[in-house]
C-alpha cells in the first residue's frame, strides 16, 4: 500500500513539475528516485532556527508557515505556503549556514524531499535540471520580493482583501494569530478588517 501511495504522489508530483516545461517526463521520473515521502503532524518543526537546512521539499499536501522571533520573542509569520509548491530554507541551502527561520507544518502535512547532495547530482548531471534549479531560485527572490513590497507600500486593508481574493482557504485553516503576523498587523486590527468586509 505504502508503495501504491508512493507512486501516486510521485506521479502528480511529476505532472505539476512538467508544467514548468522545463523538463521531460523521463528526466523527472529518473529523478523522482532521489525523493523520499515525509509526513509531519501539525506544529510539528521541518527545520527549526540556529539548524542547517540540506533539503528541498515539494508540498503534496497540507499548509506551512515560515517564521522568526523577533527581538521582542514575537514570532512573526513571514510566509505561508501551500500544496504544490516547493519549500526550503533556502539561503541556508543555498550557503550551508544556520537558518533563522523556523518552518513548521499549519496542517497536516505531507511531502516529497531531496537531499542536498543529490539535488546537487541531478543539477550537475542534467542541465535541464540545472534551469529548473534557476527557475526555482528566481521564483522565491521574486516572492519575497513582492512581499516586501507589499508591507511597505500596500495598506492593510489591501494585503488582506488581496490575501482572501487569492487564498480564501488559508482564512479557514490558518489561526487568525498567524494570518495578522503575516499580515504585519495585530489580531485587533485583523478582526475590524474582517468584520469590514464581512
Amino acid at each position: 500500500m505504502f508503495k501504491e501511495n508512493f507512486s501516486v504522489k510521485k506521479f502528480f508530483t511529476k505532472t505539476f513539475i512538467a508544467s514548468f516545461n522545463l523538463l521531460s517526463l523521463d528526466e523527472i521520473t529518473e529523478a523522482l528516485q532521489y525523493f523520499e515521502l515525509k509526513n509531519f503532524k501539525k506544529g510539528e518543526p521541518l527545520i527549526q532556527a540556529g539548524k542547517t537546512c540540506n533539503w528541498i521539499a515539494f508540498i503534496n499536501s497540507g499548509l506551512i508557515r515560515n517564521f522568526y522571533t523577533s527581538s521582542k520573542d514575537e514570532e512573526v509569520t513571514y510566509c505561508i505556503t501551500f500544496a504544490n509548491t516547493f519549500i526550503s530554507a533556502y539561503s541556508s541551502f543555498i550557503t550551508g549556514k544556520p537558518t533563522f527561520e523556523n518552518i513548521e507544518a499549519l496542517t497536516d502535512t505531507e511531502v516529497l524531499l531531496i537531499h542536498k547532495k543529490a539535488f546537487k547530482t541531478l543539477v550537475d548531471s542534467n542541465h535541464n535540471w540545472l534551469k529548473f534549479s534557476n527557475h526555482f531560485a528566481e521564483q522565491s527572490y521574486v516572492l519575497m520580493e513582492n512581499r516586501l513590497i507589499a508591507l511597505q507600500k500596500e495598506s492593510a486593508d489591501k494585503r488582506y482583501r488581496d490575501l482572501m481574493a487569492n487564498h480564501p482557504k488559508l482564512l479557514k485553516e490558518v489561526p487568525l494569530k498567524h494570518i495578522a503576523s503575516y499580515l504585519g498587523i495585530t489580531q485587533r486590527h485583523l478582526s475590524r478588517l474582517r468584520r469590514q468586509v464581512i
